[in-house]
């Protein structure tokens, strides 16, 4: 027999005063009432409008300052960004470092799907300029690979820059900004298969030069798989690696 508290249907509970900031200024985005660059009604007017205390309609402004929806300008007010792809996606960065080690190898793997086809693009899109810029991130990579040992830092942010600006060259932003996102993340995978695997750093750049070899021949499937074979190797070992705190111990005593 069904009780009668069973059958009764539990109310929804009601949004916050902050989310309630938050859903009424997306929208009136969406409506086109505030544009990119408009600049919010002053605290007071606005807080009317949207039925809220003053106090929670600043938290959610700061919410939507951190989402990239907002900006504040000193003495000046409260804008809508440009609400641009880069700023707008930014917060995936944050959520991804905050992932934790096991969950490294999903990361990369969404990063290899996204940079497999920013690679297949930047073929097509690359100008003489951008591949360029990229002979340029390996010789500072190169210049980072010493006799004696591998300065990891200044390789590994040559590398990123390297895969940023490939990404950059489609003129996609949004795909853009999600690779540059993601590869922070992927930053520390890659410094524990460098600093535990001493040949990792020299065929990783031997790859690097065979994506860059794929572009400058304007093959798009070749670019593609090349950067996803590039991509797979460090992605395997996070798979193998699911729990890398011995691993990361073992970087730091010898950084030490």
């Amino acid at each position: 027999m069904t009780s009668r508290a069973a059958t009764e249907r539990v109310p929804a509970t009601p949004p916050s005063q902050t989310d309630v900031v938050i859903q009424e200024i997306k929208r009136l985005v969406l409506d086109g009432v505030l544009g990119p660059g408009s600049r919010l009604p002053i605290e007071k007017d606005l807080a009317a409008r949207l039925g809220v205390s003053r106090g929670s309609l600043r938290e959610g402004v700061r919410a939507l300052v951190h989402l990239g929806v907002l900006e504040t300008r000193q003495g000046d007010g409260t804008y809508v960004t440009e609400l641009d792809a880069g700023r707008l996606l930014s917060p995936l960065g944050f959520l991804a470092e905050l992932s934790t080690p096991g969950n490294a190898a999903q990361l990369l793997g969404v990063r290899r799907i996204l940079e497999a086809e920013s690679a297949a693009l930047a073929a097509r899109t690359i100008d003489e300029d951008g591949l360029e810029s990229l002979a340029e991130a390996l010789a500072r990579a190169d210049s980072a690979m010493w006799p004696t040992g591998t300065d990891v830092e200044a390789f590994l942010d040559a590398d990123a820059d390297f895969h940023i600006r490939i990404a950059r060259s489609t003129g996609n932003l949004a795909l853009a900004a999600l690779i540059e996102n993601l590869i922070g993340r992927t930053a520390r995978m890659r410094v524990i298969r460098a600093m535990s695997d001493r040949g990792a750093v020299s065929s990783t750049q031997a790859e690097h030069y065979a994506i860059l070899a794929q572009l400058r021949r304007r093959d798009p499937e070749r670019a593609r798989i090349r950067m996803e074979a590039h991509l797979l190797g460090v992605e395997e070992f996070a798979q193998s690696h699911p729990n890398d705190t011995l691993i990361e111990g073992a970087t730091a005593r010898e950084r030490q």
